[in-house]
């Protein structure tokens, strides 16, 4: 590693300023060690699960859910289990939103279909865009840049022996099967993602925007949605989905030389529909910060091969492990230097294991069974007051 690297990395080895070792229970059950929080393990309707977070940026832009038992607002069921992975970007205030609003509006849905399907998921997105959409108008007057916030959002809810898996941007959802001829476990990845990196989502671009030459440009050797960002999908950034939010007073950076007419990005998900099998293991659930550093298999590998308890914190350290080796650097360095200059080593990781136990899947819907509720957590900053 270069010296100058190196003393960058030293100035960023300083104690926390209040000398406290951060290790705490958190409400939803789970604990946090330093930046990183993590459930081992819990039960939901359909077997275990095991979730981990670790924290990169300052404020901790990921979000993350499991819900499970009552899928509606009458206790008549569908009961099933919900995940989410919100992973933000440009700040936290989206992917707060969504953690906050997404689950409640599917119940409403669910509620008013009396049932599960991809009709439910779509409206429980759109309800979703459109609440944070109000949020930008009544907040644009006086904080303008929450128009350049968004998240992608990966969901996945078990319900009645069937897996939907929804999509919008480049979290990702793979599935463990064993093959019972030779015994491996085989890696099967369930999301669509939305990242122009892909060529066919840069095809997908070009085929909606054929009059904007523009629509996708390489930027610094990555491709991005007219220079700006690399996903296609998300929930929010309402500054490339309506025109009257890309101008003054938003950052320069942000907007546009010409006024668009449709929007430039999309909220409608990706939904897929699979009827899960007796050799259906388990699926992980992921932001992009583990699919960095880890591939599908090797992944499904790690989880088949070690303990279910603690299996997604194993999986954030490896994630973590490989992210050091890529800078010549020891994990246990890595590990020293604290949120907001970390983001220059990895992302923020969310991530959620769900154990699929046949015998429970297969179950009937309207099988009740407890509500269980738990959400990743991160470090937050104590609140700023500012002069009036």
């Amino acid at each position: 590693m270069t010296s100058g690297l190196m003393n960058f990395l030293r100035a960023c080895f300083q104690p926390r300023a209040d000398g406290l070792v951060h290790t705490s229970s958190s409400d939803s059950g789970g604990r946090q060690d330093g930046l990183l929080w993590y459930k081992d393990t819990g039960q939901h309707v359909n077997g275990e699960f095991s979730m981990a977070v670790v924290q990169a940026n300052n404020l901790l832009e990921d979000q993350s859910q499991i819900e499970s038992g009552c899928l509606s607002l009458q206790d008549s069921g569908p009961y099933g289990t919900f995940i989410g992975i919100y992973d933000g970007h440009g700040g936290p205030e989206t992917s707060r939103f969504i953690n906050e609003h997404l689950f409640q509006n599917l119940k409403r849905f669910t509620s008013e279909h009396q049932s599960m399907s991809v009709e439910v998921i779509q409206k429980a997105f759109q309800a979703t865009e459109e609440g944070f959409l109000s949020v930008v108008t009544r907040q644009w007057p006086t904080k303008p840049q929450i128009a350049a916030v968004g998240s992608c959002c990966l969901v996945g809810v078990i319900c009645s022996g069937t897996l939907y898996v929804a999509n919008l941007g480049d979290s990702r959802a793979v599935l463990g099967r064993l093959v019972r001829s030779t015994g491996e476990v085989l890696a099967i990845q369930l999301s669509a993602e939305h990242n122009v990196s892909i060529e066919s989502v840069r095809q997908e671009m070009q085929s909606l925007h054929p009059d904007d030459s523009q629509i996708v440009v390489l930027k610094h050797n990555v491709w991005r949605v007219k220079g700006l960002i690399q996903i296609s999908r998300s929930i929010g950034d309402v500054y490339l989905k309506k025109s009257e939010f890309n101008r003054e007073p938003l950052y320069a950076k942000f907007r546009l030389r010409e006024p668009f007419g449709k929007p430039i990005l999309s909220a409608d998900p990706a939904i897929s529909v699979h009827h899960l099998q007796p050799d259906d293991q388990f699926i992980i659930f992921a932001s992009d910060g583990l699919w960095e550093h880890l591939s599908n298999q090797g992944a499904v590998d790690i989880v088949q091969n070690h303990p279910r308890n603690g299996i997604a914190r194993r999986l954030v350290k490896t994630a973590l492990q490989e992210a050091a080796k890529k800078r010549e650097m020891r994990y246990s360095d890595l590990k020293k230097i604290d949120r907001g200059v970390r983001r220059h080593f990895h992302d923020d990781i969310s991530v959620a294991v769900v154990f699929l136990d046949s015998n429970l899947v297969s179950r009937a819907s309207s099988v009740k069974s407890p509500n269980i509720s738990v959400k990743g957590g991160g470090i937050s900053l104590p609140t700023k007051t500012t002069p009036t």
